[in-house]
């Protein structure tokens, strides 16, 4: 694979449901998927769009039931080995050492030092991934980080990716909202951790061609519209703040046509 090391290259669910959650995203975003058995018995259903892989879902494990159903990213690193050393070396931690999945790749699960969890991957695949690319309808578009410490946050991802500081915009009350570069790229923003939420986490954007009919299909399939559309800055763009009918947190962005 050709990604430059630091970029988003895929995105997971782990559900309770994984059935409830395929009827949802199928009615949302218009992927198709492909149930995979892995080495150790356990389905991973792979989305794609377009013939484009996008995103993994699997079942939550017996041993992690209480963990609430949630979306994670995987970003490329050139050695995942010595980034996973980099994470603790930063003040994180590496909650699943590095580990070989064959014909895939190599991984490694991490906590920053805030606490938000995110993977490595060091990909075998010659391709480069087509997971995150933001003007594309049905592919990643925004990866956010709510945090309890921005400028810490910001400090890890930089040393550990190369991420850089993309300016800033008032929030209010509610503090920054700060935005992350790569490569030239905007790929995030990060943000202050809401009251309400139980500890950091990422929360991620897909991109939809149509953001209203993108909202209907969200309450049709029993999701929870928390927000929008909210028009976004100086764009053409609207955003969708939802959970799934698991309680996953979900974000479109799309256009109107209307």
């Amino acid at each position: 694979m050709t990604d430059i090391h630091g970029t988003p290259i895929w995105y997971e669910l782990m559900t309770q449901d994984p059935d409830s959650a395929e009827k949802f995203y199928k009615r949302v975003m218009g992927w198709t998927f492909e149930a995979i058995s892995g080495a150790d018995g356990m389905e991973y259903r792979v989305a794609s769009a377009r013939k484009k892989p996008v995103a993994g879902m699997l079942r939550t494990p017996d041993h992690a039931q209480t963990m609430p159903d949630m979306w994670y990213v995987y970003i490329g690193v050139d050695d995942v080995d010595a980034s996973a050393a980099s994470v603790r070396t930063l003040g994180g931690a590496v909650d699943i050492e590095p580990t070989d999945i064959p014909g895939v790749g190599r991984f490694a699960f991490c906590r920053d030092p805030q606490g938000a969890q995110f993977y490595l991957m060091q990909s075998e695949s010659d391709e480069d991934s087509s997971a995150f690319a933001p003007t594309k309808p049905g592919h990643g578009c925004w990866n956010e980080l709510a945090t309890s410490d921005q400028q810490a946050a910001l400090d890890f991802y930089a040393k550990l990716f190369g991420w850089e500081h993309g300016g800033a915009m008032s929030m209010g009350p509610n503090g920054d909202y700060t935005f992350i570069n790569h490569n030239g790229t905007m790929i995030g923003g990060i943000m202050d951790r809401p009251p309400q939420d139980t500890g950091p986490y990422w929360n991620f954007a897909m991109q939809v061609a149509d953001i209203d009919k993108a909202r209907m299909a969200v309450e049709k399939a029993k999701g929870t519209v928390r927000s929008g559309p909210v028009a976004l800055p100086e764009s053409d763009e609207w955003l969708i703040q939802a959970d799934d009918p698991q309680g996953a947190k979900i974000m479109f962005v799309g256009k109107r046509k209307g």
